[in-house]
């Protein structure tokens, strides 16, 4: 619900300012949830003490100060009160800026309570019989720290009211009692008074409906009869008469109540009940929230070079697994053995070449074709074999870096992420499925080739079948001069293109397994509680705290 707001003091802006500023109790509640999400995930030095203080900080903040402050910080009780037909309903409007309580000619008027809050005070309300007798509205115009409540009139017809309205003063933090220049002489006003005086209840009144012409005389009077009671100190509000209207009274009319209203409530004045009644808890907060955040900072730190560790061994593994591809060591061993069987003795490398186009009928080039299969077969283990070595080295590599005597400190929380049996298995699925890509990767590149619709690599197509030609290309790249000088004679030198993109192909292949032995320990090192911003929200809270306390 919104409404006009009266300023108490200076513009609307610095009104609202005030009224949504920061209680001690809205600092504790963030605080309780930011400790309690604060988490410790690398084991350092320390970090173990880190986590109980946390623990025991939130059974603090849950059990005692939240508590004390919810009951300290609840608004307080302002009940209008007064005699019938003195206007309560309508004050209890204009001070909102709407109709929030029924006001009217009929009496009487107000049957059920209305108790109004600011909408941030709603979680601090405490339960009494203010609230379990009265409509609840949350509303913008309230000033924080105060709610106040339109209550039955004191001499209504209906004794349930006269209960109602007795009760709610009992319970009341201040009244506000509502007479006229035409009854502020009975006897009701001066009894109700006298109660409150009895009680040691706070009290100010509203003198309402007085004619400007009479204003000076009647609240001279008044003040006396106040002072005579021994009552000079109570605040005394006079309200001009308006003549017959319906609806609200202009702002100014009650703009020094709403001051006043203000005054009372207001994240200051709760705030200093609070650190006069908390002063030791209160105090002992900065220092264990500084520790905590002293704590999280050295779990930042210690990630940071935790991943500097990790992403400095990537990159070396990377360098060793180009140099092999380039250097032509996959190629070693059973890829040439297979060469030399599948190619050599079914006389593969001997396909007829003249003026730069290779010579075959198609039947030849499917007989090459099936050929070439055995030596694909090997060229796919063979690549499979590197792969999982460039991961196994990355592996090994990150795990004596983490593991050694001068790991740093927090890496033993990773050393679970390096198990063997899991890393063994995700690797190799891994190089399964980038050596069936390159494969798939050497098939895409001859038919580019062919796309272009050029005679000599149709020729090389013929020859050795489209399958066929893909291999030569793939057993090329991982660097067989045979397969190369092959490659070289049916594309009359046209291979080096080729070539070269499926050697770097499966460079970028190889790369990509080994920066993936890396990617579980950078996942968890990248949680929000190992971030560089992660000691901020406690950093926040405790400039809060030190601003208040």
């Amino acid at each position: 619900m919104t409404s006009r707001d009266v300023a108490p003091s200076g513009t609307d802006n610095e009104a609202s300012s005030r009224r949504l500023e920061t209680t001690v109790h809205d600092v504790a509640k963030d605080l309780r949830r930011v400790t309690a999400s604060t988490t410790f995930p690398l084991d350092l030095p320390g970090s173990a003490d880190a986590a109980a203080s946390r623990d025991r900080l939130v059974v603090q903040l849950d059990e005692h100060l939240l508590p004390r402050l919810k009951e300290l910080s609840s608004p307080a009780i302002v009940v209008i009160a007064g005699s019938t037909g003195a206007g309560k309903s309508t004050l209890y409007n204009s001070l909102l800026g709407e109709e929030v309580s029924a006001a009217g000619v009929l009496r009487p008027t107000t049957r059920r309570p209305v108790l109004s809050h600011h909408p941030l005070d709603e979680d601090v309300l405490v339960t009494g019989p203010a609230t379990r007798s009265s409509r609840l509205v949350a509303h913008d115009a309230v000033p924080r720290g105060v709610a106040l409540l339109d209550a039955p009139d004191l001499d209504s017809l209906a004794s349930e009211n006269r209960e109602i309205a007795g009760q709610l003063l009992e319970a009341a933090d201040l009244w506000l009692f509502v007479t006229t220049a035409s009854r502020y002489g009975d006897a009701l006003p001066w009894k109700t008074l006298g109660r409150a005086r009895e009680r040691g209840a706070s009290v100010a009144v509203v003198l309402n409906r007085v004619s400007r012409q009479n204003l000076g005389t009647i609240r001279a009077d008044l003040l006396q009869r106040l002072r005579d009671h021994g009552m000079e100190k109570v605040p005394l509000f006079v309200v001009p008469d308006v003549g017959p209207h319906e609806g609200l009274l202009e702002p100014e009319a009650v703009a020094p109540i709403s001051r006043w209203l203000a005054m009372l409530g207001g994240p200051d004045r709760s705030r200093s009940v609070i650190v006069r009644t908390l002063k030791g808890s209160l105090a002992a907060l900065p220092a264990w929230v500084t520790m905590l955040t002293d704590a999280v900072d050295a779990q930042v730190a210690a990630a940071d070079t935790l991943r500097a560790d990790v992403d400095g061994v990537v990159p070396e593994v990377q360098d060793m697994a180009r140099t092999a591809i380039t250097g032509g060591v996959v190629a070693r061993g059973p890829v040439s053995s297979a060469w030399s069987q599948g190619v050599s003795g079914s006389r593969v490398d001997g396909v007829k070449v003249k003026a730069g186009t290779a010579r075959s009928s198609r039947r030849r080039g499917r007989a090459r074709e099936d050929a070439l299969d055995s030596v694909r077969d090997s060229v796919e283990r063979a690549v499979r074999r590197s792969l999982v070595a460039a991961g196994t080295t990355a592996h090994d590599a990150i795990a004596d870096r983490l593991g050694g005597p001068d790991a740093s400190p927090g890496a033993t929380t990773l050393a679970p992420l390096l198990d063997d049996a899991p890393s063994r298995e995700a690797r190799d699925r891994r190089a399964d499925d980038a050596t069936r890509s390159w494969l798939d990767e050497g098939d895409a590149v001859v038919d580019a080739l062919l796309a272009g619709g050029a005679r000599t690599e149709e020729a090389a197509a013929r020859a050795l079948g489209r399958r066929g030609l893909s291999t030569v290309l793939l057993t090329a790249a991982i660097g067989s001069d045979d397969a190369l000088r092959l490659a070289d004679r049916v594309l009359d030198g046209g291979h080096d293109e080729p070539v070269g993109a499926l050697r770097e192909a499966l460079v970028r292949r190889a790369a990509e397994i080994i920066d993936a032995e890396a990617a579980p320990l950078r996942e968890a090192l990248d949680v929000p509680d190992l971030h560089d911003d992660a000691s901020v929200a406690l950093s926040v809270r405790l400039a809060e705290l030190r601003r208040l306390v």
